[in-house]
């Protein structure tokens, strides 16, 4: 868009914006669109659901049991038994009633249990997978048997309204056999699956080898499902099997290609990598089964192939992700197509809502253009190479994603675009019709099943503020064709002690969204904005040439401009040296030079040291991900000790009558005081183990420090932490404790009284320290006047004082909330880096009594390296 200038105009800004916003509210003012009220959300609401029962019934009516519904011709559509090459037609057609089996736990949405009861009955009676027909397996797996496994889930779990009484687990043994049917298609070297196979005679001879990554990697979702309920552990060997036969294959830069040889597991030309067609749900799969299951070597899959795709797919201005060559990240083609629109939502899911947000912004450029996502776009020309649209759900799936994760109105406006065009295009008397150009609006004789199982399940969800999903805190994830798969504790494979003690190092849950903030001019107030206001929202309409609608006009000023993006790298590779010089690569640096440990690794000698940091999705700096060959995975600490440091770091080293450091990283987390009742995440998402950015006092003890030589040794946060707690009766901290305190850590807010005088109430009843929340996201060093020090000395050198930002005080909040609502936890704060376990070293005795330096954390630009200590 085109950004205002300020101090001129703020006040005409600040006026007419105060009509439609709320201070802190996400809101975006619409001036041609009615306020988003309840009601209104309601009728839209009810306007998708009639639509989607128009095409259900109409399947029903004119196409069961046949695979989908003709709606032009208002007949029913299987497979094409004269010509079995037509892929486009047989590889979803399998003679199953695809649409009905693909529809199930859409009715449960819809809160339907009568219409759901009707085809769980109507499954059971007509389906039969003992037929004569070669349906591509990947299609098969995502719209049968995931659409069999949610049915199942839902009618056979109790205390929810869609349990049926009579039901006795039929659709999980139809799923079970279908499952069987499928496996044979896994029996190659190399663990690949066959593209396709006869559900009745298996593999026919001279079966084609080619397959795609998504359509090979993508069974672990459905599989392991099935295998956890059935006991039969075969389905998810072979799905994990066949998941990292393809990630094994990865390039030297961490980039999967899009098509390979299943039986011999080489990528076959042109070895391009995306986030599109060909790859998308492989990617996909590695986030949503480490949410479903807690499989950890899937997250460490997501975050490498994340870093790789951020690094070399993203364009240079972060809104769109190209084709790249799989082997050296250049670009192959300026190339998007219609799948890559599901990216967004997953970047959402992951917690990396600012590129979401950008990515998003293209997609929806598109669709303004052309009433719909054409199948393939290029960036080049600006122009779509593949004008057909057959109701795809993954732009209205991220949009869905986007507005549960900001709030924003602006995503509810566009959901009402695209319902208002799929009323307006692709409604027709039999049913809902695909469109086969968006220019001239011809339509296809074709509702593809996906349309009942996401596109309008998803826009249904968008209105649908009460629907009982969007308060589900377990571990359900929606599969690639949208069906709802969860699983019970009681089928979860939970993580040895040891990696559970590796892994609760860090929490790799999702970061809340901040809605962007202008800063007032002089002393007048600030003001929160929506997506609409954002400096490169225009940025995406220039990038597909869309023309300014009335809605873009109310946001043009003649003194503004269009702003460019500028990126920040996602990624980023350094050649280490101790003073800063250029050093040669050590290509294979030997064990005396970096070892694992029990928690990461133990680097002797960083000189030559290629290393990989990657961005945090937190935004509080930076990861190590890679030592030379070796990869860190989520959770491992990196310990330096290099002697050669030592002189080097001891010329800037602080001093306590020096400047202090400004910040400190405090690890945050509930500790479970009996073992047995640990469980791998707390009800609502809470975020139960951080790591926080706090800001450090300017007197008293100083936790950057935490053993001063010719000081008192602070208490705060020491050896395995401190227990951090709060009164109620007391929340300031500004007024005389009732009670004393065995070197715990006070949470308090802001308040009336100085910093100083809530360190001394605090310290005078035996407390290490106390946590100051801030009323606002701004970071500030508490500090006292020489006059009030003079009048302590040193009492409070055993004691810290440090400021959490508002929105961090409130994820600690809640952990104490849960905390203190259950008796079997506690919450404790440990000051990061203080402490290394000693057993982690235990082959090198000689290193057992390895100290932190003063400062153990590292900076890039300002930013930490959170997951790398400094020892020397």
């Amino acid at each position: 868009m085109r950004l205002l200038r300020w101090p001129e105009i703020f006040l005409a800004v600040l006026v007419a914006a105060l009509e439609a916003y709320r201070f802190g509210d996400t809101t975006t003012p619409m001036v041609s669109h009615a306020a988003w009220t309840p009601q209104r959300k309601l009728e839209m609401r009810n306007e998708v659901r009639d639509l989607w029962y128009h095409g259900y019934t109409s399947y029903m009516q004119f196409a069961f049991p046949l695979d989908e519904l003709a709606p032009l011709s208002c007949t029913g559509r299987g497979p094409d038994w004269d010509m079995p090459e037509n892929f486009a037609r047989n590889d979803v057609s399998g003679n199953f009633s695809l649409t009905l089996i693909d529809s199930l736990d859409t009715l449960v949405v819809l809160n339907d249990r009568a219409g759901f009861e009707d085809a769980v009955r109507n499954v059971i009676r007509w389906v039969s997978f003992d037929v004569n027909t070669k349906p591509q397996i990947f299609e098969t797996n995502i719209r049968v048997l995931g659409g069999l496994l949610s049915g199942h889930l839902f009618a056979s779990r109790t205390g929810q309204p869609f349990h049926l009484p009579w039901y006795r687990g039929e659709l999980l043994t139809m799923a079970h056999d279908l499952g069987q049917r499928l496996l044979p298609a896994f029996s190659t070297p190399t663990g690949l699956p066959y593209a396709r196979i006869n559900l009745r005679h298996g593999i026919p001879a001279g079966e084609s080898v080619g397959t795609c990554t998504a359509g090979a990697g993508s069974f672990i979702l459905e599989f392991a499902t099935l295998s956890r309920l059935t006991g039969d552990p075969r389905f998810e060997k072979a799905a994990y099997k066949a998941f990292f036969a393809l990630w094994n294959r990865r390039s030297d830069i961490g980039l999967v290609g899009n098509t390979v040889n299943a039986w011999t597991g080489d990528w076959t030309y042109p070895q391009v990598s995306s986030v599109g067609a060909g790859i998308d749900s492989f990617l996909e799969y590695a986030l949503k089964w480490y949410i479903l299951s807690g499989d950890h070597e899937f997250l460490d899959v997501w975050n490498e192939s994340y870093a790789a795709i951020m690094r070399y797919s993203r364009s240079l201005d972060g809104l769109w992700y190209r084709q790249v060559h799989m082997t050296n990240g250049e670009k192959a083609y300026d190339t998007l197509d219609s799948l890559s629109a599901f990216w967004p939502g997953l970047q959402v899911l992951a917690g990396d809502i600012e590129n979401a947000i950008k990515s998003h912004l293209l997609y929806w450029q598109l669709w303004k253009r052309h009433a719909g996502i054409p199948e393939v776009w290029d960036m080049s020309y600006k122009q779509a190479t593949s004008l057909q649209y057959p109701l795809r759900p993954e732009f209205i799936e991220s949009t869905w994603y986007l507005y549960r994760a900001t709030r924003d109105t602006m995503y509810l406006d566009i959901g009402k675009t695209v319902f208002s065009d799929l009323l307006l295009r692709a409604k027709v008397e039999c049913g809902i019709a695909g469109i086969r150009d968006l220019r001239s609006n011809s339509l296809e004789d074709r509702m593809e099943s996906f349309v009942l199982s996401e596109t309008l399940k998803y826009l249904y969800l968008l209105f649908d503020e009460e629907n009982p999903i969007h308060n589900d805190d377990s571990n359900y994830v929606f599969t690639t064709e949208g069906h709802i798969l969860s699983l019970e504790q009681k089928y979860l494979k939970l993580p040895s002690a040891t990696v559970r003690r590796l892994r609760r190092a860090e929490s790799p849950q999702c970061p809340a969204y901040e809605p962007p903030y202008f800063f007032g001019a002089d002393d007048m107030p600030g003001l929160y904005v929506g997506i609409r206001s954002r400096a490169d929202f225009d940025y995406a309409r220039f990038l597909i040439s869309t023309a300014l609608s009335d809605g873009d006009e109310t946001w043009w000023h003649p003194n503004g401009w269009c702003t460019v993006p500028v990126v920040d790298l996602f990624t980023q590779e350094f050649i280490l040296s101790v003073d800063g010089k250029t050093v040669e690569e050590d290509t294979k640096p030997s064990l005396e030079k970096i070892y694992p440990i029990s928690d990461g690794f133990m680097v002797k000698s960083i000189t030559g040291v290629r290393t990989r940091i990657v961005s945090r999705l937190d935004g509080r700096g930076y990861d190590v991900a890679k030592l030379g060959p070796h990869t860190v995975l989520t959770g491992q600490t990196v310990y330096i000790n290099d002697s050669a440091l030592a002189t080097t770091l001891n010329h800037g080293k602080k001093t306590q009558t020096g400047k202090r450091h400004t910040d400190v990283q405090l690890r945050i987390f509930i500790d479970f005081v009996d073992t047995s009742l640990y469980i791998p995440s707390i009800a609502g998402g809470l975020i139960s183990d951080a790591v926080f950015t706090a800001s450090t006092g300017q007197f008293a003890g100083d936790p950057t420090v935490p053993h001063p030589p010719n000081g008192k040794a602070l208490r705060f946060g020491q050896g395995e932490g401190v227990r951090l707690v709060r009164d109620p009766e007391n929340p300031t901290g500004c007024q005389e404790y009732k009670q004393t305190f065995a070197d715990e850590a006070i949470l308090v807010h802001r308040g009336v009284c100085t910093f100083l005088e809530k360190l001394m109430r605090a310290h005078e009843v035996g407390a290490s320290g106390v946590v100051v929340i801030n009323d606002s996201e701004m970071e500030i060093n508490p500090s006292a006047t020489e006059e009030d020090l003079e009048g302590i000395g040193d009492s409070l050198d055993d004691a810290a004082v440090v400021v959490l930002r508002e929105s961090d005080g409130r994820q600690v909040s809640a952990m104490l909330d849960v905390a203190e609502d259950r008796h079997t936890r506690r919450v404790v704060l440990v000051l990061e880096g203080t402490q290394l376990d000693t057993a982690s070293v235990e082959h090198k005795p000689a290193e057992e009594h390895l100290r932190f330096a003063e400062d153990p954390v590292l900076y890039i630009n300002g930013h930490a390296l959170l997951n790398t200590k400094l020892l020397v």
